[in-house]
């Protein structure tokens, strides 16, 4: 017999990531050197995480066919091989295609062509995760921000920032690609001082 059987094992908490502010989303942009052959390319790498809420798997496999820029929509395959349109936002297109005019000057090879992030070195290929974590924690330290970045703080940044504009948690949900709404809800926390400010406004026993 086992006497621990009935035991309830204890709830683990799911730890968040860090929340950027719409000014450290800035400071981080505008950290960007355009001096350089990869500036517009990493200028438009955070426009495109940040803009579209992207997974960094998502946006390494990004391919220039599944771009519909005049529409204002990408086509993102994410887990599951599942797909999903996602609107990009005009400052976002307006980085792309600064990008897009620099890489006419590459030589990329016929089998990468179509991948919309490229690296700039000996092996020329898709842009790798490893990648974009080092030129976010460069970035971050260019513009001196001390929390703990990663690709997946600019997603829970997205979020965040969409919910706390009034966004509906359902389009937020399909934006990200999420089967399950209580994910969403994990990702797209309010803090305790938000929630209590927007019950004593909204709630019909604290209105006169």
């Amino acid at each position: 017999a086992d006497p621990t059987e009935l035991l309830e094992s204890p709830k683990i908490g799911r730890h968040l990531p860090e929340v950027l502010s719409v000014d450290e989303i800035d400071m981080i942009v505008n950290s960007v050197r355009l001096d350089t052959n990869e500036g517009h390319r990493n200028k438009a790498t955070i426009e495109v995480l940040y803009g579209c809420g992207l997974r960094v798997s998502e946006l390494t496999n990004l391919k220039i066919s599944d771009l519909y820029l005049d529409e204002g929509f990408i086509k993102v395959t994410g887990k599951g091989s599942k797909e999903r349109l996602v609107p990009i936002s005009p400052k976002a297109v307006k980085e792309l295609n600064l990008y897009f005019s620099d890489r006419q000057q590459w030589n990329i090879p016929p089998e990468y062509r179509d991948y919309v992030f490229i690296t700039v070195n000996r092996h020329t290929k898709n842009i790798g995760r490893i990648m974009v974590f080092h030129i976010i924690k460069k970035l971050c330290e260019v513009a001196g921000i001390k929390k703990n970045v990663s690709p997946h703080t600019l997603r829970h940044s997205f979020a965040t920032h969409l919910l706390e504009g009034g966004a509906n948690l359902r389009a937020i949900q399909a934006m990200l690609g999420h089967e399950s709404i209580v994910t969403t809800e994990l990702y797209t926390h309010l803090d305790n001082s938000r929630l209590r400010e927007e019950i004593l406004l909204h709630h019909p026993r604290n209105m006169k």
